[in-house]
């Protein structure tokens, strides 16, 4: 199940906000008249948790007992290391050794066993399917036990608060991968206020927007000139398709995170943000600074840091970090080659173009040209597809141009204006003008255009989306594959 799906939108979602909402009353009432109650979360964590398994298991209930069993295991580690103090090492190394070894198995078993078929020792291929979100729920459990055994969080003292952090299905399959001590405090003890349900609405509908408005558009045009075996591609035509492919995973990657933010917003969670317009970026340094913050910041704080950070062997720190980030996002050689283009690119930053003064503008555009060749390497997992993508987008093409690459530039103009302006803060900067406008954020005036704004904004995405979705077969988020 996805967020952009008409089931998840007028069944799951209501089903789910008619018994979240009755949690929430009899938790009132328990608190109120049961003073010997220690939570007043029971009941809607609960309810939160049924959906979570629900929500997971819509597409492959086979694997929620994976998850189950990983949190157990988490949820033992984390208290063994709570209460021991010489053991506590050894705690952190079972508790990290099985993560991994369950993530290896599920994501990387088939790709290492091809390589060793590749080198003529022969080895049978496991045909194991990778469970939906593994990558993205494995990190959170390691970030669990890193956390409590440094003492930064507390164990968990229930499994089902556990439970609750790894499967809380708002980003349980794409993220942001959400740091167990930034939400330790509002598992058992959060308030919803107005405001948040207000802003958690406008965001998750921002999201949708993103999603099925822009990113499922270009998602059309990426494959109608990327997918084509690259026979007939023209020079512009290769660089069109894959910049309708940088657009696209960039609305269909932060559109899920808006709307994880903004669920979790309604229920009282306050998850960090995951992207910060990165194509905006005035170097391939701050791009990374934008882009999926919560990947970057877990491998910071996890790997990068460990390891010696900026105080010794920085370019080993820096390209293992980068490696990692590829193996992360898929078990093949060219996202690993995309991670490693990537710290190259970072580790040659620091020590030249960042300190020569170089002008914004220019940074800025060597820095959008960086990233839409290595959204490229990302792209093709075949490699020879890859190679014949570069040799046509470098003018190794029967013609330069034709009617199909015009044709898809004039027939979605607007789509492509939106795509780039809406990368922008444009929100930001209108709230401004607004603000200046009608005398401030505490204005009256103010605070009633807003609150129609996010109104009308969110019933015309909604009926839009709808209609959009309504026979869509191109929906499915790119992230929920990693």
């Amino acid at each position: 199940m996805v967020f952009a799906d008409l089931f998840f939108l007028f069944a799951f979602l209501p089903a789910f906000i008619i018994c979240y909402m009755a949690g929430v009353l009899i938790d009132r009432w328990l608190a109120h008249d049961h003073a010997s109650i220690p939570t007043s979360n029971t009941v809607k964590n609960l309810v939160l948790i049924v959906f979570s398994l629900i929500f997971y298991a819509w597409g492959e209930p086979v694997y929620v007992f994976l998850m189950l069993l990983s949190v157990l295991m988490n949820y033992i580690v984390g208290r063994a290391m709570d209460n021991a103090t010489r053991w506590r090492k050894l705690a952190l190394g079972v508790g990290v050794a099985c993560n991994l070894g369950v993530l290896g198995v599920f994501k990387y078993a088939g790709f290492f066993a091809e390589q060793v078929n590749a080198l003529g020792l022969p080895c049978a291929i496991p045909n194991i399917a990778l469970p939906i979100g593994i990558s993205f729920y494995t990190f959170q459990s390691l970030s669990y036990l890193v956390d409590v055994y440094r003492r930064e969080s507390p164990a968990q003292r229930s499994y089902w608060g556990l439970l609750l952090y790894i499967s809380m299905f708002p980003q349980l399959i794409a993220g942001p991968i959400v740091r167990y001590d930034t939400v330790v405090n509002e598992i058992h003890k959060r308030t919803i206020t107005s405001d948040d349900v207000a802003q958690g609405i406008t965001r998750f509908m921002l999201g949708l927007a993103k999603k099925v408005i822009i990113a499922n558009q270009l998602s059309e045009i990426a494959k109608q000139f990327l997918d084509s075996g690259n026979g007939d591609l023209t020079t512009t035509g290769a660089w069109l398709g894959i910049l309708a492919f940088t657009f696209q995973i960039y609305y269909d990657f932060s559109g899920y995170s808006d709307m994880a933010i903004g669920i979790g917003r309604c229920m009282g969670f306050r998850f960090n943000e995951n992207f910060n317009h990165p194509y905006c970026c005035s170097s391939i340094t701050d791009f990374w600074r934008r882009w999926h913050m919560s990947l970057g910041s877990f491998f910071r704080d996890y790997v990068y840091i460990p390891m010696g950070g900026n105080r010794r062997h920085q370019w080993f720190n820096l390209l293992t970090v980068w490696f990692l980030t590829g193996m992360w996002h898929g078990a093949s050689w060219n996202f690993i080659l995309w991670g490693l283009y990537f710290g190259v690119i970072l580790m040659i930053e620091k020590y030249t173009l960042l300190r020569w003064g170089i002008p914004a503008f220019i940074m800025h555009i060597y820095s959008l040209i960086l990233v839409v060749l290595g959204w490229a390497i990302f792209y093709f997992v075949d490699m020879n597809a890859m190679g014949r993508f570069f040799m046509v987008a470098f003018g190794n093409a029967k013609e330069f141009t034709n009617i199909i690459t015009e044709t898809a530039v004039m027939n979605n103009f607007w789509l492509w204006i939106v795509a780039i302006v809406f990368a922008m803060p444009v929100r930001k900067w209108a709230d401004t003008l607004c603000q200046n406008m009608m005398g401030g954020e505490g204005s009256a005036f103010y605070r009633f255009t807003v609150m129609s704004a996010r109104i009308v904004f969110s019933i015309v995405v909604l009926i839009v989306s709808t209609a959009l979705l309504v026979g869509a077969t191109n929906n499915a988020f790119l992230y929920t594959r990693f």
